[in-house]
């Protein structure tokens, strides 16, 4: 893959996407978008060489709007990276977390930090990323108020760190490169992304799956997924170790066609990091 002028990524910068951007394309110039529809368009018509979305974590599990914007896209998956994700409780003035009367953050981060959202028990309001609560937080008059984002959306937005760690768990979220072409190199730790569709009988998926525990091939990832402008009918999202042109993969795929209606390859990349 050549080098990367300009980057889209969700959220204002100081997001945990805006970390992932810097760590994917370093030298590029970074633009901070609206949504994640707006990343996706923008990579479409070509105003950004990369986008960058979160696509897994591991508390939380895929990140379904991801997922369904490549199903619709004309883009793959290019690159990834996975992060270890911070929540800190960030707010206007050094008070304590028990004053915190109203909370705001994505509702992913709610779900990370449960455990301490239901201990303060503050009115919870979403926000489109962590970065954005932060930001609101900053533009409020309301010294009771607080964010759960990161450390480094405290210090851009001028806010106090009021509890450094409130996650559950430790976490770690995957986020993917994405652009309107699909990568053909090869490198050691490939994956490759691609999405299928079975027929409604019984015993459909047990047979898509075979042929990769037959070809001793790994999945990192499988997701289901409802299908755009169908009735409870499910595509599957899987991401395997190996690339499209490996033999073994190859031999797979083509055993895999006589099971499904659809196979769609989501991407062809090299796997970095150990989650």
């Amino acid at each position: 893959m050549g080098a990367v002028k300009t980057v889209g990524y969700p959220g204002p910068p100081g997001s945990h996407s805006a970390a992932a951007s810097l760590v994917l394309a370093p030298e590029a110039t970074h633009e901070p978008l609206a949504s994640f529809i707006a990343v996706v368009e923008a990579a479409v018509a070509a105003q950004v060489q990369l986008g960058v979305l979160p696509i897994e974590n591991s508390l939380h599990g895929p990140v379904a709007e991801t997922h369904d914007l490549l199903y619709e896209a004309p883009l793959s998956i290019v690159s990834e990276v996975t992060l270890p994700i911070v929540h800190c409780l960030v707010a206007k003035q050094p008070i304590q977390p028990d004053e915190v009367k109203t909370l705001r953050s994505n509702p992913v981060a709610f779900d990370q930090c449960r455990e301490f959202v239901h201990t303060i028990g503050a009115r919870c309001i979403a926000a489109a990323t962590t970065a954005d609560a932060a930001r609101e937080v900053a533009e409020s008059d309301d010294p009771t108020e607080a964010a759960i984002a990161s450390a480094e959306a405290a210090v851009r937005f001028g806010l106090h760190v009021i509890a450094p760690d409130v996650g559950d768990h430790t976490s770690f979220t995957r986020f993917v490169g994405i652009a309107p072409y699909t990568r053909v190199d090869r490198a050691p730790r490939w994956r490759t992304a691609l999405s299928f569709v079975t027929d409604h009988q019984p015993g459909s998926l047990y047979h898509a799956l075979g042929p990769f525990h037959r070809h001793g091939l790994n999945m990192v990832q499988l997701v289901s997924r409802p299908i755009p402008q169908s009735t409870f009918r499910y595509r599957f999202d899987l991401v395997l170790d190996g690339h499209p042109q490996d033999a073994e993969l190859r031999g797979a795929l083509g055993e895999m066609r006589e099971w499904t209606r659809e196979i769609r390859i989501f991407g062809s990349y090299q796997a970095t990091g150990d989650h």
